[in-house]
């Protein structure tokens, strides 16, 4: 796991996951994200009766996880709204009261509710509204820094940017690279236990945050950002330049969704083909890493059958010249392949 430069914003664990009543499965999307990348850091499920979401965890009261060892209380589902259901607040006034702390990615402030942060305070336990940076950042400046850094990119929103730079992080810690995963949404933040959530930073300082976020590191280590947004999204456009720029990645991959016609959320925008994608996010990279590179492509086949999926992978792999991958069907080691290449200094 990375070590961040203010510690005390660090999530501790175990994790009991929270997931309350939730009324369909697909609103513990965080929860599931947490169980799957780190399951060693979950020691149980809190559900309320009648909950639809099982994460294959034992379930557990606030004192079997305390019993347990769990230190944290992750509120790992996304209610209509974002907001925090008011029956829930008794469960996590409890939490405080036993000795755990809170870590919540809603949209809600858990430490502008007053009877959490009255019991947050009077019992010594600290409260992560991970969606909102705790500190604050200086603007980019653009300076060279040792080590290295991959960047996932995107031609839209919600193809994949966190779910392929986790899955590189892990294929390449397996074949013995010093690389760590760098949060940069709430849901990675829950999964990494720090990181900055970089669409809550004012503009001006988004660049500034991805540098303090991967900063000068062992020139053999590699900082894997997730990416957020697409320089092709009207709405979101902004977020990606900044990170782009502060991050000053060594290596991009772009990722995509087979079958997307149009872009998340608008109206009359259709995403880019794969290579503009490319030429773009190189193009502007350059500005603060003139050696930036595109070394693959992460692609998420999930709408086509298996024979269909691999036909695509390869004729974009023929159109383009990178490793084309699908992460979940394929997995990243074509990608990591080049990466190894690369740094062998016989190759």
């Amino acid at each position: 796991m990375p070590q961040y430069e203010e510690c005390e914003q660090m999530i501790e664990g175990p994790y009991l996951l929270f997931v309350g009543g939730v009324s369909h499965a697909l609103y513990a999307k965080t929860a599931n994200g947490i169980r799957y990348w780190r399951p060693e850091m979950c020691k149980g499920q809190l559900r309320f009766p009648g909950c639809a979401a099982d994460l294959d965890l034992p379930d557990m009261s606030i004192i079997q996880a305390v019993q347990e060892g769990v230190k944290t209380i992750v509120i790992g589902v996304a209610p209509a709204g974002g907001a925090l259901p008011d029956a829930w607040i008794a469960t996590l006034v409890e939490a405080l009261s036993q000795g755990l702390d809170i870590a919540s990615g809603l949209h809600t402030r858990l430490n502008e509710i007053s009877e959490l942060r009255e019991a947050a305070k009077e019992y010594g336990r600290r409260i992560f509204d991970v969606r909102y940076p705790a500190q604050s950042f200086a603007v980019g400046s653009g300076e060279k820094r040792v080590g290295k850094r991959l960047l996932t990119v995107g031609t839209d929103c919600a193809v994949g940017k966190m779910y392929t730079a986790l899955a590189l992080e892990k294929e390449m810690r397996a074949r013995g690279f010093d690389a760590d995963f760098q949060a940069t949404g709430q849901t990675g933040i829950l999964i990494a236990g720090g990181g900055v959530s970089v669409d809550a930073v004012v503009s001006d300082f988004i660049s500034g945050a991805a540098e303090w976020l991967s900063p000068v590191n062992e020139a053999d280590h590699w900082d894997v950002i997730e990416g957020q947004g697409s320089l092709f999204h009207p709405s979101y456009a902004g977020v990606s330049l900044g990170l782009l720029h502060g991050a000053q990645p060594d290596a991009l991959v772009v990722c995509h969704e087979a079958g997307r016609q149009n872009i998340a959320g608008v109206a009359g925008y259709k995403p880019p083909d794969i290579q503009t994608c490319i030429d773009l996010n190189v193009s502007l990279g350059r500005l603060t890493n003139p050696d930036i590179k595109c070394v693959g492509v992460g692609v998420n086949t999930a709408s086509l059958g298996d024979e269909e999926a691999m036909r695509y992978l390869a004729g974009l792999e023929n159109t383009i010249g990178l490793a084309c991958v699908d992460p979940v069907r394929t997995g990243v080691g074509r990608i990591v392949d080049h990466l190894e290449e690369a740094s062998d200094p016989c190759s």
